[in-house]
């Protein structure tokens, strides 16, 4: 499953999934570009992958914005000449109730979540399309099948993606190119961390593999769609959830 000779993009690889992503593409020979929102966490991350003799570097800036993800692109095409995958992870959580939800809330996660991975897929298309191949893998979230109180924006935010990706595939697949999705479920992260005992118990309850998921799951499900032995798989959505989806309760 070798990307030797690949150029991936990562966002959100700061930290939690995008930084597991981030390591396990560069291990498996890609050239990383890691993105983050703050310049700090995007250089720890690129120098980690280089300590353990991987190639990579960082690319601080915020994909919700046009004129951010426009020069993100510039500097990465000005190094690299081409991009070969594109990983959608960047989001956050804002959990609130609809009732008591600003719309600085709705429009922050929606844009995080949702209108970076339009921007950024927008920005790729233009050197996969020459080159006539390309992998494009969205992280979207079992929240988006079944919900969650106090999540109605990054359910929504989710779905969208899956949506968007469903819809891409078909544009883009007679031009080499793949977009596929995995919608993690209970990942320990530091967005997980924030649950309570009890809720984290009730959760675990509902997993029919009885333990929450590591980053590197998600991580080693990225690799496969990232690679040629995923060449016929395209416009699908993977749940990395240990079953949980099934149970319908999501995280």
């Amino acid at each position: 499953m070798t990307l030797q000779g690949k150029t991936a993009l990562v966002t959100g690889a700061g930290r939690g999934i995008g930084h597991a992503i981030a390591l396990k593409l560069a291990g498996e020979g890609a050239l990383v570009a890691v993105n983050s929102h703050t310049s700090q966490n995007a250089e720890a991350v690129a120098a980690e992958i280089r300590s353990c003799g991987g190639q990579a570097m960082a690319l601080p800036a915020d994909v919700a914005s046009s004129d951010d993800v426009k020069g993100l692109f510039d500097a990465l095409l000005a190094k690299c000449g081409k991009l070969d995958i594109l990983v959608n992870n960047a989001g956050i959580l804002r959990d609130k109730l609809l009732l008591h939800m600003s719309d600085e809330d709705w429009d922050t996660v929606i844009n995080t979540d949702l209108r970076s991975v339009f921007l950024c897929t927008r920005a790729a298309l233009k050197t996969m399309l020459g080159e006539h191949a390309g992998r494009i893998i969205n992280i979207s979230s079992i929240a988006a099948f079944a919900g969650n109180p106090g999540q109605t924006s990054y359910a929504a935010a989710k779905a969208g993606i899956i949506g968007f990706t469903r819809s891409m595939s078909r544009e883009v697949a007679k031009h080499g190119i793949t977009v596929n999705a995995i919608a993690p479920g209970f990942i320990e992260t530091d967005m997980t961390a924030l649950l309570s005992d009890k809720q984290r118990a009730e959760l675990i309850m509902h997993i029919p593999a009885g333990f929450p998921g590591a980053a590197q799951d998600v991580a080693e499900a990225v690799a496969f769609l990232a690679s040629d032995a995923a060449r016929y798989i395209t416009g699908q959505v993977i749940t990395v959830d240990g079953g949980l989806a099934t149970g319908h309760c999501t995280i």
